[in-house]
């Protein structure tokens, strides 16, 4: 289930392995159980960073202050770490305040599957939220700060976008983050969060389509202990987690009107609150809605509030496709090979002809379907050179043979006027670099043989099966390119030795 580690304080040894046995059959990593006088005691093999620790159980520790005292040690150490009350009979409300006040949740004993589970996978979705909130993203080393891959580029389509963001960014406006599926709408909305004022706070998603209208009132406005069948304690919703944050509303379009009508409220009142609750809680999250459909058609369907729709475009964003942007796709290949490398998952490089097909491909499914792509070409092709015949053929459009023979870029620029030979040339050097030495080492002749052999190969393809032209394309004489020729057993035209 996860591979963060749980770490289990109880005076009870007994009910510590326990609640060991039964986090362990569920496969949620490692599990660390202490007695409350040596929980700080490091214990070899358990890691217990605070990257690492998903939450802390804690149970009896002898009295209340004892128990107090242990959560005040807990959270001076790992301030993002979610604890959880492994309740020992009493009701929650029979708990002092200061107790209640400092615990995420509840687990009563005996510890039920679902329970546990539940409460488990919320005390995750928490602590990533406080983390990001302790850690700005100038800080977190995972993350550049110039950031967001989708807005690599120089098109002049995302310049504008930069620009818009960085007038809006400053100011706490709605905005409404459109178009198509892929194209990094969230990457913007992060940028923005990122360039605001509330960067030190959390910036919260939430995919209103991907969750059940039943179950998304709860998810961003929280609900308290059996508010309904299955909420076995009280929860913070999306709102209450980007607390002075900026909270991005993702797929808005797919929210249902009933929805609508409660989110409209918050965002024209600012208070919400959780279900199963009359107490009024107040909202200080700036809102960035983003969709994919035409809210303006949605309204004349019926399907979306012309109210809501006027509260959240304040300030309208729209990402272009990539088709619109084809220009930006070398700088974008090597930002995604960049950031696998960086991620040690594998490079690879690209030959011209192969970035240039990728540059007359229409990409419907955008820069995700890019990123996927790249991706794919590092696994099938390990720190190697792709070239355009390496490619499935729907990257193979007029002008790119299958053999691999390529129009030349001012050539493909003439039948695309989105991309010119400028930007290509200018971009190249990016993704065509020397390829990187595998973890694993590799045999350098047979490396350097196969090098040879496939630039030959192309050389003779470009020329059209003519050695003269093939051996000045190498900068051979071609006496030297006929004898290697020879030693592949390659002749004009032949495919392999």
């Amino acid at each position: 289930m996860s591979s963060s580690s749980v770490l289990v304080i109880d005076a009870d040894e007994q009910k510590c392995l326990s609640l060991k046995t039964i986090l362990e059959f569920i496969e949620h990593g490692p599990v660390q159980i202490a007695a409350p006088g040596t929980w700080q005691d490091s214990v070899p093999g358990i890691d217990l960073g605070p990257d690492a620790l998903a939450a802390v159980l804690l149970g009896n520790c002898g009295s209340d202050e004892a128990q107090l005292e242990v959560m005040r040690e807990v959270k001076a150490r790992y301030p993002s770490v979610p604890i959880v009350l492994v309740s020992d009979g009493r009701e929650e409300t029979q708990y002092p305040e200061s107790l209640r006040a400092a615990v995420f949740g509840y687990l009563e004993a005996p510890v039920k599957y679902r329970a546990l589970t539940a409460l488990l996978q919320q005390a995750q979705a928490h602590r990533t939220s406080l983390r990001d909130s302790e850690h700005p993203a100038s800080l977190r080393p995972d993350r550049s700060p110039e950031l967001f891959r989708s807005l690599v580029g120089n098109s002049r389509s995302v310049r504008h976008v930069r620009k818009l963001i960085e007038q809006v960014a400053p100011s706490d406006a709605t905005v409404l983050i459109l178009g198509e599926s892929g194209t990094g709408k969230e990457v913007v909305a992060r940028n923005l969060h990122y360039h605001s004022s509330r960067r030190a706070r959390p910036f919260v998603p939430i995919n209103c389509g991907a969750i059940p209208s039943e179950l998304l009132e709860s998810e961003l406005f929280g609900h308290e202990k059996g508010a309904f069948t299955g909420a076995i304690s009280a929860r913070q919703g999306r709102f209450e987690m980007a607390e002075g944050g900026t909270l991005f509303l993702d797929e808005i379009g797919d929210m249902s009107l009933h929805m609508q009508v409660k989110l409209l409220r918050v965002i024209q009142e600012r208070t919400f609150e959780r279900v199963g609750s009359n107490k009024t809680i107040t909202a200080n999250v700036r809102i960035v809605a983003a969709t994919h459909r035409n809210l303006e058609e949605a309204i004349k369907e019926s399907k979306f509030r012309e109210d809501l729709y006027y509260r959240l475009n304040v300030f309208p964003i729209e990402m272009p496709p990539l088709r619109e942007r084809l220009e930006d796709i070398p700088l974008l290949v090597a930002e995604l090979i960049t950031r696998l490398e960086h991620e040690k998952r594998g490079s690879v490089r690209l030959m011209p002809a192969a970035l240039m097909a990728l540059c007359q491909y229409h990409w419907p499914g955008n820069v995700r379907e890019l990123a996927n792509f790249i991706e794919r070409l590092v696994i099938m092709h390990p720190y190697g050179v792709v070239d355009v015949q390496d490619m499935p053929d729907k990257f193979r459009p007029a002008g790119v043979a299958a053999s691999g023979a390529v129009n030349s870029p001012s050539a493909m620029a003439l039948e695309n006027p989105l991309l010119s030979e400028e930007s290509f040339q200018a971009s190249y050097d990016k993704v065509s670099g020397p390829p990187r030495l595998p973890r694993e080492g590799l045999d350098l002749k047979e490396h350097l043989h196969n090098l040879e052999y496939d630039l030959i190969r192309q050389a003779l393809e470009d020329a059209g099966g003519v050695v003269a032209h093939a051996a000045e394309r190498l900068k051979l004489r071609r006496t030297t390119l006929v004898e290697k020729l020879r030693k592949y057993g390659l002749h004009r035209g032949d495919e392999a030795p």
